[in-house]
């Protein structure tokens, strides 16, 4: 099963780079970025007498951006997209990274340190999420939840690669088979589907190049909700990458995320990969 896995991988590789000439630029307001990277990590003994099991993992991610820099207007759009699986010994397939994030958000330059912005985003899961213990447990599902939040509010971005904004924001969480785990109140015989909170929001962004070829990234974002603002959600994503050459990197992935809506628990996921990393655009 390893060895099979090992062959699609770098059939997938080949074509990816095969068609990076193809790839035309247009002069334009909108400026669109894109990467897909690939991480690999794979063991297999034969007659090893020091103890071991076989095991594959891959993650396969990939970022979107298409922005739209214009006077007065800026519209900034932001597609992540990540899908891992692993398999250990005599293990079925399992699923260790399952998570779709989009952020769009409209800014308009009045000419005052700060300006007027809107935005939306939605998360959710590219697929079927287990919980594995004895067996596995399904607990989440594709838009099964999904989570919604638009804002209004006023954004600065006068320091080169540092961006914040902050106003008002509205939360949705809308669910179907999982309702009782994510969006249900526990206070009324119902079972809702659908849960609507009102509150604060905060976007914080920044981006440090502190070496010739390592970049480091983090992207906070807050929401406190007016029934009680002394709880906050939060989501912490913060990357390091280190370039080796076009097509290979080092990065490490450290992501927080706290959700009460989820888990009382803070989720933590950390990643150190070596991978392959292909510009699309």
């Amino acid at each position: 099963m390893e060895k099979v896995y090992t062959v699609v991988i770098f059939l997938l590789l080949s074509t990816m780079i095969l068609a990076q000439d193809e790839i035309e630029k247009k002069d334009t307001l909108w400026t669109p970025k894109g990467v897909i990277g690939l991480n690999v990590s794979q063991v297999s003994f034969t007659n090893w007498t020091q103890g071991g099991e076989n095991s594959l993992a891959f993650t396969i991610f990939t970022h979107f951006n298409l922005d739209y820099i214009g006077d007065p207007w800026t519209w900034k759009n932001n597609l992540k997209l990540t899908y891992g699986r692993t398999k250990t010994g005599n293990q079925e397939i399992r699923t260790n990274d399952n998570e779709i994030f989009f952020e769009s958000s409209i800014v308009r330059n009045v000419g005052w340190v700060v300006s007027p912005y809107a935005d939306v985003t939605a998360r959710t899961a590219i697929t079927d999420g287990f919980k594995y213990d004895d067996s596995p447990i399904q607990i989440v599902g594709f838009i099964d939840p999904l989570y919604l939040t638009e804002g209004i509010g006023v954004s600065y971005d006068k320091i080169e690669n540092f961006s914040t904004r902050a106003g008002l924001g509205l939360k949705q969480t809308i669910a179907d088979k999982f309702a009782m785990q994510y969006s249900d109140d526990s206070d009324t015989p119902e079972i809702e589907k659908f849960k609507s909170e009102t509150g604060i929001e905060s976007v914080t962004e920044y981006k440090w190049a502190f070496l010739e070829n390592m970049e480091f990234t983090t992207y906070l974002r807050l929401f406190g909700t007016f029934d009680d603002l002394s709880v906050w959600d939060i989501r912490w994503d913060n990357t390091i990458v280190a370039k080796i050459n076009d097509y290979f990197n080092v990065n490490l992935n450290v992501l927080l995320i706290y959700d009460k809506d989820e888990t009382l628990r803070t989720q933590l996921k950390q990643a150190l990969q070596l991978g392959f990393l292909y510009t699309l655009f």
